[in-house]
């Protein structure tokens, strides 16, 4: 343990560039791209108006990106159906642009029918056919998914573009609906050594461009069309780069825990500074820190999303109430955050925050900045003061952090069963995603794997009713007969008990913590802001199975942590 983290001190001290990396050489076959679209059979109709249209191979194939989602809630939503049928139009011949000009006059039902029955004739094929494409697709993985880094062999992670479709955004995101474009080779900038082989594009096509940048991680990047973001494409989170730079991102956090006493000390004085400046950044740290907020970035012109952080919040988003609900000092947040996820949340803060707060939105507007002499920049750049590579961000790790050590500790009945044991761990983890925003609705088979879980409590608890019942019967017996088979008939009537009441309290539990988890999203807390050494500590001092944590896939990004915890770890 002592050499990887002397290892890594020294790798990130002498390597440390723009993006914390430095290779020297990197060589891939470049990304893999989805094939393009096999037109309808001729016998799967679209219906305008109750009649049959022949649509262009264009236009059809963007009707399929609708049709497939014909069953999910999106496409009950004004807000999908009018972007997706604006863009929809954008790409139809003049001739259709006349004849299509209402969505609910279009009939998709046809071809969803026909995209359901293809899904269910995949599941339906034979073992033979599916490991047929199975071999198909491992001959992919191993021609696109490696690259050779520093001379060794390293997994790729997302080598596939990204299908053209429908984007759904999270939450009531404004530009849910909107088309994402088909990416070409064209649109892709390609990223490896100067002494390597350049990856070739599909024959008639060229790459947008070629860097030799080595102080980036990416292979391949392009911009998608929806937001105007980057996409790239990058190692697998297993390989040793990746695996060095979440070593890192939690050591920082893990620093912050030396000096956080200090920080909020000096953030709490300056609640009181005679400059404005000051006393805005003072409430704005307090509320990152406290309600783990992110710190917003500023927006390019025309960003559609009216989303906001903490630096950019608006007078309109929060209101103040001197006593709410029995609490004094009440803050209540109303805003939009990242992906259009709202921020819903009442909270009692310090009273110099709250009567800064006052003043900060003394004779402002309600469109107006509630910290207008604050920029997340500017905030930053006062972090790194009071501590070398002190973000905001690092804050919002370090929250979740201690909060799911914390969590833990009050949760953890040692002689619980492990099924016990995880729900106190999921409910330790639905604390971080409380506190960190991380919500998702719920999901729409949530009804009906809850009627099929009850489904399965309910026969068990008539098993153990009879269970019960032929243990007392067996009990009779011995009583009468005194012999040892009927002594081990007895013993075996009791551990069949026992085992039924393990799988009734298992079932139980997993119904609770279905039930807890139907709108909290568990995962992007567990994979990003939460140091694996802590889940890993407690898996090994309580006994529970590392795997009953962390899927294959995050057991392979975070194997550094894995080799390096034991039970005594505190973060």
């Amino acid at each position: 343990m002592l050499f990887f983290l002397l290892a890594c001190f020294q790798w990130w001290e002498e390597e440390k560039t723009n993006d914390g990396v430095k290779w020297k050489q990197l060589e891939h076959k470049g990304p893999y791209f989805v094939p393009l679209y096999e037109p309808l059979p001729d016998d799967v109709q679209f219906y305008y108006d109750g009649k049959p249209l022949k649509l262009s191979l264009a236009t059809e194939e963007i009707a399929t990106f609708y049709a497939k989602m014909l069953d999910h809630e999106y496409t009950t939503k004004e807000i999908f159906q009018n972007n997706f049928f604006n863009d929809w139009r954008k790409e139809m011949t003049p001739q259709e642009q006349e004849i299509i000009k209402q969505l609910d006059k279009c009939d998709f039902r046809e071809i969803h029918k026909y995209f359901v029955d293809k899904n269910e004739a995949r599941k339906a094929l034979s073992k033979e056919e599916k490991q047929k494409l199975k071999e198909e697709a491992d001959k992919i993985q191993e021609e696109y998914g490696y690259c050779i880094l520093d001379g060794h062999r390293e997994k790729i992670g997302n080598f596939k573009i990204e299908p053209p479709g429908l984007f759904r955004g999270r939450g009531n995101h404004p530009k849910m609906g909107m088309l994402k474009r088909r990416i070409m080779p064209e649109d892709v900038i390609i990223n490896c050594s100067k002494d390597s082989k350049i990856p070739e594009p599909p024959v008639g096509h060229k790459w947008k461009e070629v860097r030799f940048d080595n102080t980036v991680t990416w292979l391949a990047s392009w911009t998608e069309n929806i937001q105007n973001t980057l996409k790239y494409i990058m190692l697998n989170p297993s390989s040793k780069l990746k695996g060095e730079k979440d070593w890192q991102k939690f050591e920082v956090a893990r620093r912050l825990k030396d000096v956080v006493h200090k920080i909020r000390a000096q953030y709490q004085a300056d609640w009181k500074s005679k400059e404005m400046k000051v006393r805005q950044r003072a409430v704005a740290l307090y509320f990152i820190d406290k309600l783990a907020l992110r710190a917003g970035n500023e927006k390019e012109e025309g960003e559609t999303a009216d989303t906001v952080g903490c630096c950019s919040l608006r007078v309109e988003h929060i209101k103040l109430h001197p006593e709410l609900d029995g609490q004094e000092y009440v803050v209540e947040f109303d805003f939009l955050g990242k992906d259009s996820i709202r921020y819903y949340n009442k909270v009692s803060v310090e009273k110099p925050v709250f009567k800064n707060l006052q003043h900060f939105m003394k004779n402002k507007d309600p469109g107006d900045d509630l910290f207008d002499h604050l920029s997340t920049t500017a905030l930053n750049k006062h972090l790194q003061k009071l501590m070398d590579g002190l973000t905001a961000k690092v804050f919002r790790t370090y929250n979740a952090s201690i909060t799911l050590q914390e969590q833990l500790k009050a949760l953890t009945n040692p002689d619980d069963s492990v099924a016990g044991k995880l729900l106190s761990y999921n409910r330790a983890n639905r604390a971080v995603a409380i506190l960190c925003n991380h919500q998702r609705s719920t999901p729409k088979t949530f009804e009906k794997s809850m009627q099929n879980l009850q489904t399965k409590i309910d026969a068990k608890k008539e098993q153990l009713e009879k269970a019960q019942q032929e243990l007392e019967e067996a009990e009779d017996e011995f009583k009468d007969k005194k012999n040892a088979k009927a002594e081990a008939n007895v013993q075996k009537k009791k551990k069949l008990l026992e085992r039924l009441k393990e799988q009734l309290a298992k079932l139980s539990v997993q119904a609770t913590d279905k039930e807890e988890n139907k709108q909290i999203a568990l995962g992007t807390s567990k994979l990003n802001y939460l140091d694996p050494r802590i889940s890993i500590a407690w898996c090994k001092k309580f006994g529970v199975p590392i795997e009953k944590i962390f899927n294959k896939t995050q057991r392979e990004k975070f194997a550094w942590a894995i080799d390096m915890t034991d039970e005594d770890f505190e973060f």
